[in-house]
């Protein structure tokens, strides 16, 4: 057949020809029984450790145990009935006595850790704070209270003034009022996170983002003698569309009039991904014990950043907002809430978290046993 400029004309006019010695015909040519192709000769199959149950769970890589969740608890003065959080169901403010049944529940499921947020009354709250250094504050009395009851119990508390202030911020204000004073603010976290270390309280966890802040509480705890309570550190924590159910459930979404509270001049801008990890080493620099990505589940990127970036442990915070979506998409109907919960945790604990703070925590651990 002569070439009539036709590719496929002139590869089988090449492919009648004989073989000449040496040529590449022999390598080229096509096998003598053409194969089915609809027969897939496949020497690794992946599938096949997909099988069972049993195949699969030899195979897990990762999976989830009651250590690796802390639960995050609200507590109130007073001996009233607990309150629920209409955003957030089966959630509640406890007292203190209620608290500590709860946290001897938590203990009793393998919960190793909570972190406790106090909700005040207006009437203590005002324009500096100055609650947050009261010796006989209400989160003082709690962890005095669960550290007689459930001594084994891992207790760390919030450091920042947004459950203080009648603002709702995080710090003091500037003269001017349109950001938070960085340096004063300092100063007085420093003084609350010496007080907690005071009543035995085992992880500080300063939430507030100012500059400079670990570096400060670690100095101050270690010449206070302090040198075994750890710090974790809020390090990578977004302004976040994602809180406004825990600001209702502190109290200063109510002190400040709206739950949308803009905090971005010193929380992380979401899109940044690497002033998150600088903020993270800072922290690391400063002497924090444990690196928090706060939230987790839009953060997932982050997480596996700030791991890859670090030896020390790497916490996660599956925020207000994460939990409530799940509860309200279960609540319609459209996802079923229990397998949602246990991979919206899976995927953050994939990611690099070692340590998860969630409001499952207590189903979870009940789910896992």
């Amino acid at each position: 057949m002569p070439w009539n400029g036709c590719g496929l004309c002139r590869t089988f006019e090449f492919l009648q020809k004989p073989p000449e010695a040496g040529s590449l015909w022999l390598l080229l040519r096509p096998p003598r029984t053409m194969p089915d192709p609809f027969k897939l000769d496949l020497t690794h199959r992946p599938r096949r450790l997909r099988r069972t149950a049993s195949l699969r769970a030899l195979v897990e890589e990762t999976v989830l145990r009651p250590q690796n969740f802390i639960a995050p608890l609200f507590v109130i003065e007073g001996k009233g009935s607990p309150e629920a959080i209409t955003s957030m169901p089966g959630v509640f403010r406890l007292n203190i006595a209620d608290l500590v049944k709860e946290c001897r529940t938590l203990a009793k499921l393998g919960v190793p850790a909570v972190a406790l947020f106090p909700s005040l009354p207006a009437r203590l709250k005002n324009e500096e704070g100055t609650a947050a250094l009261d010796e006989d504050a209400l989160v003082l009395r709690a962890v005095r209270a669960i550290k007689k009851s459930v001594p084994q119990l891992t207790v760390m508390t919030d450091i920042a003034l947004d459950p203080y202030t009648t603002h709702g911020h995080d710090g003091v204000l500037t003269p001017a009022r349109d950001d938070v004073a960085n340096d004063r603010t300092v100063s007085i976290l420093v003084k609350m996170a010496v007080l907690h270390a005071r009543v035995g309280v085992d992880l500080v966890a300063p939430s507030d983002m100012m500059d400079g802040r670990v570096g400060a509480i670690r100095r101050a705890m270690d010449a206070a003698g302090y040198v075994n309570t750890g710090i974790m550190a809020y390090s990578a924590k977004f302004a976040s569309a994602y809180y406004g159910p825990f600001r209702e459930a502190v109290g200063s979404a109510s002190a400040a009039g709206t739950s949308l509270l803009s905090k971005k001049t010193y929380q992380l801008n979401p899109a940044n991904r690497r002033e998150a990890l600088i903020e993270a080493a800072l922290d690391e620099q400063e002497g924090a014990d444990i690196i928090m990505v706060k939230p987790a589940g839009p953060y997932l990127d982050i997480i596996r950043e700030v791991r890859n970036a670090t030896r020390k442990p790497v916490a996660a915070y599956q925020v207000s907002g994460e939990y409530a979506q799940i509860h309200a998409a279960a609540k319609a109907g459209w996802l079923d809430l229990a397998k949602c919960r246990h991979e919206s945790l899976l995927a953050i604990k994939r990611a690099g978290a070692d340590m998860i703070l969630t409001y499952f925590a207590r189903e979870m651990a009940q789910e896992l046993g």
